[in-house]
């Protein structure tokens, strides 16, 4: 009698998942926004709110995922914390440095960088003004690391070119 019976899904619900799928690689293929972790020193987070502020507004042209740390993680262990750190190092594709006199003595921003080069991830800096703080991480001297005024255009053809080369 010939097997064959049951199992089998009909060709109208395949084409269905099959066009489903065609749409859904189509839509990733058009999203632009990256997955950016932010690194900065613990003085500076009213500022970094800003700038968070200003890629959650859907009236610019900035357009990230921002996978930085949110709160302080509540621990004194600081194996934990790293952990913690890099969990979120490792969702994003940048980690983009908020450039400050208080970056550049703060000792989780040189470890964050140093992760995310180890990680593979690209790193930028973006700093508000004309020109970067005068003393900056040691990462960007040593590593020749892109440095960006704070301005949605300049921070987003960063993000683009440093998730590229990594």
């Amino acid at each position: 009698m010939g097997g064959g019976g049951g199992g089998g899904i009909p060709s109208s619900d395949l084409k269905r998942l099959e066009e489903k799928a065609k749409q859904s690689l189509k839509d990733t293929a058009s999203d632009t926004s990256r997955h950016v972790f932010i690194s900065f020193a613990f003085e500076d987070e009213d500022e970094v709110n800003l700038l968070r502020g200003q890629a959650a507004n859907d009236k610019t042209e900035l357009q990230f995922d921002d996978f930085s740390l949110k709160e302080a993680i509540n621990s004194k262990n600081e194996d934990y914390i790293k952990q913690k750190i890099r969990e979120r190092i490792d969702r994003a594709s940048v980690t983009t440095v908020y450039l400050t006199k208080d970056s550049a003595n703060s000792k989780w921003v040189e470890w964050e960088i140093a992760e995310s080069l180890k990680r593979g991830k690209g790193v930028i800096g973006v700093h508000k003004g004309d020109a970067p703080p005068a003393q900056l991480p040691s990462a960007f001297k040593e590593y020749g690391l892109k440095t960006v005024k704070w301005s949605h255009q300049e921070l987003m053809q960063a993000i683009e070119v440093a998730s590229r080369k990594r």
